[in-house]
């Protein structure tokens, strides 16, 4: 894929950004969302790319835009064919009610390199590019611990392990705090805290649990730009996700998904812009005279670049954004 298509995704987060942090703290995290997904559709219509939607807001008949199969891009003839995975908001109740680790995502790949996941449940492990391979989903949370605590030359006690604050984890978070590891929970937003394992000064070593199996994609699209490693098992809760699983190509719902699985081969293109403050970015700012400032990253699979990025947005420049 043309390199230059990372620099032009960065700006459709930016976009999604921007209309959504309007909306902070309102307590409308419907509200907050559509901006968001407005935003990102319209930046979308300015890109020359052939893509279609694998992960987005749901169905066509769920969602008016960022739908699954919709076609967008501005397409000309030999563009470039894309899958297009999509969170424009990925942590709305952070953003209704003012809290922190709210982001804009996407991902691009080949046209059928991403993982089709049906929205239902994953159980998730993600880790840094040091514990890539000597880790395993279905590893004792002990034996995963202990071996993480090698490869990272830490002791149990300094190792964190990250997950959603829901009930569903109690159990396993018994016993994380028998083995001795620290145990960081979040409310929200579990695509940042999973790239975060591949950041050594987030403070974060692995992530497990369970969350969205979309979310989990986009996850798994960053981390293989960073050179970590996801794994994921879809968790469907009854005999109709089992189903739908299977007309979305996944026959075995039980095989653990590795990150070949789930993100094809080495062009994969993935951007974040921050939307609330959170430990891998910092939210939007806005300032006096109609400027906003956002903090985004892209990532390239195929050369493993990795770029932050810093924006100032003249607002009045550009017309189509909330005011």
């Amino acid at each position: 894929m043309d390199r230059n298509l990372a620099l032009n995704l960065v700006r459709v987060t930016e976009a999604a950004a921007l209309e959504s942090a309007r909306y902070l703290g309102r307590g409308d995290k419907n509200l907050a969302d559509g901006a968001a997904v407005n935003g990102m559709r319209k930046m979308f219509d300015t890109i020359t790319i052939d893509g279609v939607v694998v992960i987005g807001e749901g169905e066509m008949d769920e969602a008016p835009m960022l739908y699954i199969g919709e076609q967008i891009g501005k397409a000309t003839p030999g563009c470039a064919k894309v899958d297009i995975a999509v969170d424009p908001l990925d942590g709305t109740s952070a953003v209704a009610h003012g809290k922190s680790n709210a982001i804009s995502v996407v991902a691009v790949a080949p046209r059928g390199c991403l993982l089709h996941a049906p929205d239902m449940y994953m159980n998730k492990l993600a880790v840094g590019p040091k514990v890539k391979g000597k880790v395993h989903l279905d590893m004792p949370i002990e034996d995963m611990i202990k071996v993480t605590a090698e490869c990272l030359n830490k002791s149990i006690s300094d190792i964190t392990v990250t997950m959603l604050d829901r009930p569903r984890h109690e159990k396993m978070i018994e016993e994380i705090r028998r083995v001795g590891a620290r145990i960081k929970l979040f409310k929200d937003g579990d695509v940042a805290a999973a790239i975060a394992t591949c950041f050594e000064n987030s403070g974060v070593d692995i992530l497990l649990g369970i969350g969205g199996a979309p979310e989990g994609v986009i996850a798994a699209a960053a981390i293989k730009c960073l050179g970590g490693d996801f794994q994921g098992r879809l968790h469907p809760m009854n005999d109709a996700e089992v189903e739908r699983c299977r007309k979305m190509g996944i026959a075995d719902v039980n095989q653990i998904l590795t990150m070949e699985d789930l993100v094809k081969g080495n062009e994969v293109i993935f951007a974040a812009t921050g939307i609330t403050n959170g430990e891998l970015l910092k939210g939007v700012v806005y300032y006096e005279n109609n400027i906003a400032k956002t903090y985004s990253v892209v990532m390239r699979a195929e050369t493993g670049t990795v770029r932050f990025i810093e924006s100032i947005h003249r607002l009045d420049k550009k017309p189509d954004y909330a005011k």
